[in-house]
């Protein structure tokens, strides 16, 4: 009978699971966890804050399909996870966390006065898929085992497993016969009827002008493939929700990116059926509502989850299956089933929208021929994509920075945009970066982040030149929080706003900020640092980056009223209001 330790039973469970990666931070209290890693095949990659760590989980998660893993000490550890474990539940993302507890006798319940100690399952209980406290060791194995079913189960999001210290740390005399996955978890998710795949077949058919939308389900899935295939053989439209955007490349005439927000509205006004995939179709998308969406067209909706379909849209067939799976075995039943007719008329609808985007993007484009110094924000990721090409993954991260990020940015390699969609959350993005270059070791990622953002996580350049992860932090410096200062300015003084485009500095509530010069900050943690102000030396300074291949931070000093004035602001802001229609 061997002994082991608590926490080298979670380590031998998870290799079996196919984990490669931990993130978190190391501490006494689960060293035999974090020490039995490097045995059972899995790295351990430590970032400076917990928090960090769940976002560097998550984007791994979106990235590569797998399961994202993190790590947290109890009491001040845990504590410090908690912002990134709200982000990564509403994001949608695949996290197991596992954290340490204080030994068992002293808490669960607080025995009163217990050090560091607070309840950790009871609070990510209320923000997580699932969370539970192991009560002692030879219930890990069951408790592992659920945890991970939960992680497989309907729609994505954050399973935590909490375990005493002396429970992980302690060797235990064990017979110990770890079950495969497939013997305690589904390894193939549910399949469409062929009933259902007939019907969906049968109204795509039969609809004038029918589209898709795809959410991040799609990517989770990683339905790429599929859902491109299906996109031409329909020659229907697809649109995405915040979320689901890179879904599909972006070059296809049938993608309608999520940045033309007048052109999506008057697309989803048009068809006569949608078919949903993996969405919510939640407050971004306007909850499906007129007069955004067409309030009498046919709904498809697929999904992992059931608890989503019809949720916020009436359905006239909801389908519980993968994404992939679903578009696969549709294809299969779409081949010559469509009228060359039918798919003509589609086609002679969707060249509309087409020059429409055409259009709008011109008109977007003539941004980049301002050559100012300050310069325009626009340049920032048109020319990092310019230099550095459109396969490379892109994070945006911050108010307007987002914003800007967005609409500047195409994707072609679809699952390559990363960013806080559902939650919008600053500084996210520092450490979402880091987690897609541990899933992609062998190709740049680019964060595109505004100064404000920047300064919640600036210590993880550190993290990304000890670990030899190549991110390129492309900080956007207006030195104000510019998404709340033209807000401010709008209330305070709208006339005189549209007017000038600014109020003057004593017109405005602690909206500016001090200079942080982030390439020297870079330069001090071993990164490569450059400051430029002007889209002449930003392409320069992104070539020697591009040689460089090692953590570059460069400070984008940006025009702080034009940075103001993002593309889409209205939108943004009709978003919070409730659409009137049904």
């Amino acid at each position: 009978m061997a002994e082991l330790t608590g926490g080298e039973v979670v380590a031998k469970m998870l290799s079996q699971e196919n984990v490669e990666t931990v993130f978190g931070i190391i501490d006494g209290t689960y060293f035999g966890f974090y020490s039995n890693l490097e045995p059972n095949g899995i790295q351990l990659i430590t970032p400076r804050h917990e928090t960090s760590a769940a976002h560097m989980a998550g984007a791994y998660a979106r990235s590569s399909g797998k399961l994202g893993v993190c790590m947290a000490s109890n009491g001040p550890g845990v504590a410090n996870i908690l912002p990134g474990l709200v982000v990564e539940q509403g994001e949608g993302n695949r996290v197991l966390v596992i954290t340490s507890a204080r030994r068992t006798g002293i808490m669960y319940p607080d025995r009163g006065g217990t050090y560091q100690c607070f309840d950790q399952t009871g609070t990510i209980k209320q923000i997580a898929k699932w969370s539970e406290a192991v009560p002692s060791f030879d219930r890990i194995p069951e408790l592992m085992r659920t945890a991970l079913r939960e992680c497989y189960n309907g729609r994505p999001g954050v399973v935590h497993l909490d375990i005493p210290e002396n429970i992980l740390n302690s060797s235990f005399k064990s017979t110990l016969n770890l079950q495969e996955p497939h013997q305690y978890r589904l390894t193939e998710n549910p399949s469409p009827s062929d009933n259902q795949i007939k019907q969906a077949a049968n109204l795509l058919t039969e609809a004038k002008f029918p589209i898709i939308h795809a959410g991040s389900g799609v990517i989770h899935a990683q339905a790429y493939d599929a859902l491109e295939t299906v996109a031409k053989q329909l020659q229907a439209m697809v649109t995405t929700s915040w979320a689901g955007r890179g879904a599909v490349r972006e070059s296809s005439p049938l993608t309608m990116p999520m940045t033309h927000i007048e052109t999506n509205n008057q697309i989803r006004n048009e068809a006569d059926l949608v078919l949903v995939l993996g969405s919510r179709v939640g407050e971004t998308d306007w909850w499906g509502k007129a007069p955004y969406w067409n309030p009498d067209q046919t709904v498809i909706q697929v999904d992992l989850a059931p608890s989503t379909i019809g949720r916020n849209k009436p359905v006239d067939l909801g389908i519980q299956a993968d994404i992939n799976i679903f578009l696969e075995k549709l294809s299969d039943t779409l081949q010559d089933y469509i009228p060359k007719a039918t798919l003509k008329r589609r086609q002679s609808t969707i060249k509309k929208y087409v020059q429409a985007r055409k259009k709008y993007r011109k008109k977007l484009n003539e941004k980049l021929e301002e050559l100012d110094a300050p310069m325009n924000p626009a340049h920032v990721s048109a020319m990092a994509q310019d230099v550095f090409s459109r396969q490379v993954p892109v994070v945006a991260d911050g108010g307007n920075t987002t914003i800007w990020a967005n609409f500047f940015t195409s994707i072609e390699k679809p699952g390559g945009i990363f960013s806080t969609f559902k939650f919008g959350m600053l500084g996210a993005g520092v450490a979402q970066a880091l987690g897609v270059a541990a899933a992609k070791p062998d190709e740049p990622v680019l964060c595109v982040i505004g100064d404000g953002a920047m300064g919640f996580h600036p210590q993880e350049i550190e993290t990304a030149v000890r670990n030899n992860l190549n991110v390129i932090y492309l900080v956007v410096c207006d030195k104000q929080w510019g998404m709340v200062k033209i807000n401010q300015n709008i209330a305070l003084r709208p006339v005189k706003t549209l007017v000038k485009k600014s109020l003057d500095d004593h017109e405005n509530i602690n909206s500016d900020l001090g200079e942080i010069a982030f390439d020297q900050m870079a330069q001090s943690m071993g990164a490569h640092g450059e400051r430029v102000s002007d889209p002449r030396s930003l392409r320069e300074a992104l070539k020697r980056a591009k040689q460089l291949n090692q953590c570059t931070v460069i400070h984008c000093d940006v025009d702080p009223v034009k940075h103001m004035w993002a593309p889409g602001l209205k939108y943004f802001k009709d978003m919070h209001d409730e659409p009137k229609g049904k």
